[in-house]
């Protein structure tokens, strides 16, 4: 008898195992459906809106969306209400891992004092605030210490909350150029080499990408030219040869990634250029006859326009040197950027946020427009056209069908108020709401 008991009991647990797993089984097969509705749609594959937006999500992945869609049954609905519908948002030059504070004097010694570990710290505090400003994917244009490397893979792993990170590791450029740091008397403190991404010669440059991308990198940056926060350089001076410049290239793009040059100066942006480099970063320098080679060459600019109003406008908190070249980028930028918009270069959306404080991002969009570029145009810029540079656009940068489900929502039509980009009510990021 007790074996029976035994026996029966067994067969019972085996059936409510069995009925468990037929469960757990069912719910796999059939992930939660959330529909996402607005009073506008804005997909990214023009630059218009559309009436009655609708975006219906399962699991990480967009289903359906579009305009008036039938709800399917027994999907969760989230009725936004007066808000227009886009696809995440995109910044394709960002440093999640600094923040220019009020005193350059006091970041300097910070960044000399402070831990990678401390420092990481507060980056993941940087990428949650561009999160929740509606930012879900950003390109990583330069970083110390392989901080930039964590930050990415713990946000992958889910660690912590964060935009998708590409990531460029170090950037490259020759001693004494923009890359190389404060000029601080030698000895005081180590001199950087290529795995720093300090590197001079073809030979070296060359190596300098191969220690990136061993250590992680995405995309490779390179400084062809002088830039604005640096001490020791001219801002629109060439630093780096042509040699070098085509190595640089030429490397990133056998091992598969793509290469984006800071460059202000138009002779150094001619020479990356040639070289076949993929964007160009800032370049508040540069000619008509160098724009018309970007678009007949399909380079990208990422003008960074919120970096040169911020740098520009407060220019007096920088040594004098520095402020100096602030307030000439500044001042040379705009009509570059009408420039460029008259040629048709093809124009991605770029902050390098880390100069200004983090979270501000949207504030770039309100920029372009003041310059002429079209509310429709601007908001393709941070989704489909940077989807395109990014080289994530199979996956990423419009709300289509079989896209990864990230999602933003801002009050009223963007293509009518422009600065409501600046403060999403609504972020989804791979179908999980961050914020609502």
């Amino acid at each position: 008898m007790h074996k029976r008991v035994l026996a029966g009991l067994l067969l019972a647990f085996t059936a409510s195992l069995a009925g468990a797993q037929g469960t757990a089984t069912a719910a796999t097969a059939a992930p939660k459906r959330t529909v996402l509705k607005a009073a506008h749609i804005f997909d990214g594959t023009s630059e218009n809106a559309q009436p009655n937006g609708v975006v219906i999500v399962e699991g990480d992945k967009i289903v359906a969306a579009g305009s008036g869609l039938m709800i399917p049954a027994g999907a969760e609905v989230i009725d936004l209400g007066d808000a227009t519908l886009l696809p995440g948002l995109m910044d394709a030059h960002v440093h999640l891992t600094m923040e220019i504070g009020p005193s350059w004097s006091q970041d300097f010694v910070d960044g000399i004092l402070r831990f990678p570990a401390e420092q990481a710290f507060y980056a993941a505090g940087y990428a949650k605030k561009t999160l929740e400003a509606g930012f879900t994917t950003v390109r990583n244009l330069g970083a110390d210490d392989y901080v930039d490397v964590g930050l990415r893979n713990a946000i992958n792993k889910g660690l912590i909350p964060g935009p998708r990170v590409l990531t460029a590791v170090h950037a490259l450029g020759p001693t004494g150029g923009h890359g190389d740091g404060t000029p601080v008397p030698p000895g005081r403190t180590p001199q950087g080499g290529p795995v720093d991404g300090v590197c001079n010669g073809a030979v070296e440059c060359r190596t300098a990408v191969r220690f990136q991308i061993k250590y992680g990198a995405d995309v490779i940056k390179l400084m062809p030219s002088g830039g604005v926060l640096s001490l020791s350089d001219t801002v629109d001076a060439p630093q780096m040869t042509q040699d070098e410049m085509d190595a640089i290239v030429a490397e990133a793009h056998n091992w598969g990634r793509k290469a984006a040059a800071h460059c202000h100066g138009d002779i150094a942006a001619k020479m990356v250029i040639a070289a076949g480099v993929d964007s160009i970063e800032h370049g508040s320098f540069l000619k008509p006859d160098t724009l018309r080679s970007m678009k007949e060459k399909g380079v990208y600019l990422v003008p960074t326009l919120l970096a040169g109003e911020w740098t520009g406008g407060r220019a007096d908190k920088f040594p004098p040197a520095i402020a100096a070249k602030a307030r000439a980028a500044l001042a040379a930028r705009s009509e570059m950027f009408k420039n460029a918009l008259q040629i048709g270069v093809k124009i991605a959306f770029g902050t390098d946020t880390g100069v200004s404080p983090h979270g501000l991002n949207g504030k770039e969009f309100a920029l372009m427009t003041g310059l002429g570029m079209s509310p429709g145009a601007a908001l393709r810029s941070a989704t489909a056209v940077d989807a395109d540079l990014l080289g994530v656009a199979d996956r990423l940068g419009t709300l289509e069908k079989g896209k990864i489900a990230d999602v933003v929502a801002v009050k009223g039509n963007p293509l009518q108020n422009i600065q409501t980009m600046e403060a999403p009510i609504f972020v989804m990021k791979d179908g999980a709401i961050v914020v609502h």
